[in-house]
């Protein structure tokens, strides 16, 4: 059943979604029977032990997977079950990625590792400038176009990540362990980021291991052996 959205847009919504990971004849259920529902503007935090489904959950909402079964609608559209080049294009359009790892590329410039995603869109160069640079202005990094990510901290490792992720201007942000390769310092200057982002209109789903920084969001799910067993705040948020 549709959760309720209490009038706001309902952005994600999930139904029944399993994933079996089959491999040497031994079936590996990651997720079983996910409900969930995510409307626009909300922080939602995905918590619990490792090898409880956290990641593949985080996956197949961002379109890199796929489930064995049931029902994902993002933006109003059915992509469950979509070809891969298809997803491959809304998840370039929709979807931006924060990686624990960052995922620069060392080659590339601040400037050019936050316009790579837009120019697979084909964008125009005075369009990509436009969304670079107000990206990079948004995370504190507009002085740093030239420098390369091995003249970086690891914090301004993820802050470029961010802006990458925010310069296509995408429905919902998905952050896999954003703090996991940061120190204390630098892990609370990327979530007082988030913060600010999401204060913003930002729409974020964040996988994390730490209390300390799933308590930043208002949309809390608990996960254990690839179920939901706690949720709380969001629109019509319960236990299934």
């Amino acid at each position: 059943m549709e959760a309720s959205t209490n009038g706001r847009d309902s952005l994600i919504h999930l139904d029944g979604v399993t994933k079996v990971f089959v491999t040497d004849e031994v079936e590996t259920h990651a997720l079983a029977g996910i409900h969930l529902n995510i409307t626009r503007g909300e922080y939602v935090s995905i918590t619990g032990p490792s090898g409880c489904g956290k990641s593949t959950l985080l996956a197949i909402l961002g379109l890199l997977d796929t489930p064995s079964n049931g029902s994902y609608t993002l933006n109003s559209q059915a992509v469950a079950n979509l070809k891969m080049q298809e997803r491959a294009r809304i998840r370039n359009r929709e979807i931006g990625f924060i990686f624990q790892a960052f995922n620069l590329i060392g080659d590339l410039n601040v400037y050019e590792n936050v316009e790579l995603p837009l120019t697979y869109r084909g964008m125009p160069s005075s369009e990509r400038k436009k969304a670079v640079m107000e990206a990079l202005e948004k995370v504190g990094m507009s002085h740093r176009v030239k420098h390369y990510p091995s003249q970086l901290s690891g914090g301004q490792h993820q802050r470029v990540a961010v802006a990458r992720a925010l310069a296509g201007s995408p429905s919902v942000l998905l952050a896999d362990e954003p703090t996991g390769n940061l120190d204390s310092v630098n892990g609370e200057a990327v979530m007082g980021l988030l913060k600010d982002l999401h204060r913003n209109g930002a729409t974020i789903v964040m996988v994390t291991h730490d209390p300390r920084y799933a308590s930043f969001a208002d949309h809390t799910i608990h996960m254990f052996d690839g179920r939901i067993v706690e949720e709380s705040g969001g629109a019509g948020a319960a236990i299934h």
